[in-house]
C-alpha cells in the first residue's frame, strides 16, 4: 500500500501548520495527555519556585533592600536611576552567584530525570493515538532531554553575552547613556536568539520521536537521525517550531495584559484582588503553554507519519 493511500493527508503537499487546528482538537478529547504534560511540568516548576523562593527571601535577610541602596532609587530621572538600579545589582550579585553555583546543577539534573519520564509516558500515549505501542525507555530520554537543556543553556549563555556588549558599548558611567540604542539592540537580540532557537531546536525536540517511533538503540543514532531527515520534512519542523515560538510570545502578551488590566481599578479592588489576578494570569499561561508543547509534538509524529514512517516500518533487504 502506498503512503498516500495509507495517509489521506499525504495526497497534497502540506505545510507544517496547516494541520494545527486539527491537532487541537484532537488532544481536547484526549485531556489525558495534556494533563501528563502539566503533571511532569509542574511536578518539577513548583518545588523549583518554593526553592528560589526561600534563597531569596534568605539573600534579602541578610542583607536588607534599604542596605543595598534601593529605596534611593529616583523615577524621575532615568539616567541616574540607571546607575543606581546597576548599583543594587552589582550589590546583590555575589550573593545571587553563590546560591546558583549549587542550585542551577541541582535544578538542571532534576529537570532532565523528571522531563525524560514525564516526556517519555507523553510520547507512549501519543503513539497509541496512530497505533504505535512505544517503549518504556527513561535512560535514553533522559540522556536526550540533557542534550535539549544544554543546546537551551549555550543560547542563552550567547543571548547574555550579546546583551552584555550591547549594555558596555551603549551605557557607561563616563558618560550619557545611549538608551534608545540599547534598547533597539536588546529588541534586536532578543527577537534574533528567539528565532534562531525556534529554527534550530527542533533537531533535539524530533530526536526522542525518532528513538521510540524507528526504535533505534542509542541516542547517538537518534540525533544523528534529526539531522539527516531531508529538506521537505525539516522544513515542516522548523515551520511548527517557528509558529508555536510565535504563539508562546503571542501568550506572553496576552499572560501581560491580563495582569494589567486591573491596574487602574487598583484603588477600589485591593491588594488581594491584584495578587490573585496575577496569580491567575500566571496560571493561564504556564497551562496553555504547556498544552501547546503538546499540539507541536502530536505536529511532529503527524508529520512522521506522513514522511517517514513508510521507510521507517518497511522491510529491510
Amino acid at each position: 500500500m502506498s503512503s498516500a493511500m495509507a495517509n489521506p493527508h499525504a495526497k497534497a503537499p502540506l505545510r507544517g501548520t496547516q494541520l494545527l487546528v486539527e491537532h487541537m482538537g484532537k488532544l481536547l478529547r484526549r485531556p489525558s495527555i495534556i494533563a501528563l504534560e502539566i503533571g511532569w511540568r509542574w511536578l518539577f516548576g513548583i518545588p523549583f519556585l518554593c526553592v528560589c523562593w526561600l534563597q531569596a527571601q534568605q539573600i534579602l535577610a541578610a542583607y536588607p533592600l534599604d542596605t543595598s541602596g534601593f529605596d534611593n532609587i529616583t523615577s524621575q530621572n532615568p539616567w541616574l536611576a540607571i546607575a543606581q538600579i546597576t548599583d543594587v545589582w552589582s550589590f546583590y550579585l555575589p550573593h545571587v552567584l553563590a546560591v546558583l553555583r549549587w542550585l542551577l546543577p541541582v535544578a538542571a539534573l532534576a529537570w532532565v530525570m523528571v522531563s525524560g519520564v514525564g516526556r517519555n509516558l507523553v510520547f507512549m500515549r501519543l503513539g497509541r493515538g496512530v497505533g504505535h505501542r512505544l517503549r518504556f525507555r527513561p535512560l535514553a530520554m533522559i540522556a536526550l532531554q540533557a542534550a535539549w537543556l544544554a543546546l537551551l543553556a549555550l543560547t542563552c549563555w550567547g543571548w547574555f553575552g550579546s546583551v552584555q556588549w550591547a549594555a558596555a558599548t551603549h551605557i557607561s558611567a563616563s558618560g550619557e547613556p545611549d538608551l534608545v540604542g540599547f534598547s533597539v539592540w536588546l529588541i534586536f537580540l532578543s527577537l534574533g536568539f528567539f528565532t534562531a532557537w525556534a529554527l534550530v531546536s527542533w533537531t533535539l525536540s524530533i530526536a526522542p520521536l525518532l528513538m521510540l517511533l524507528e526504535n533505534r538503540d542509542s541516542v547517538l543514532s537518534a540525533i544523528g537521525a534529526s539531522f539527516r531527515l531531508g529538506k521537505i520534512f525539516a522544513g515542516k519542523l522548523a515551520e511548527i517550531n517557528l509558529a508555536m515560538g510565535i504563539v508562546t510570545l503571542a501568550l506572553i502578551v496576552l499572560a501581560m495584559v491580563f495582569s494589567a488590566a486591573p491596574l487602574p481599578f487598583s484603588d477600589q479592588l485591593g491588594g488581594d484582588s491584584l495578587h490573585a489576578v496575577w496569580a491567575l494570569s500566571t496560571i493561564f499561561y504556564c497551562v496553555a503553554s504547556d498544552f501547546f508543547q503538546v499540539v507541536r509534538l502530536k505536529a511532529f509524529v503527524e508529520f512522521w507519519r506522513i514522511c517517514r514512517e513508510p521507510q521507517a516500518v518497511a522491510p529491510t533487504s
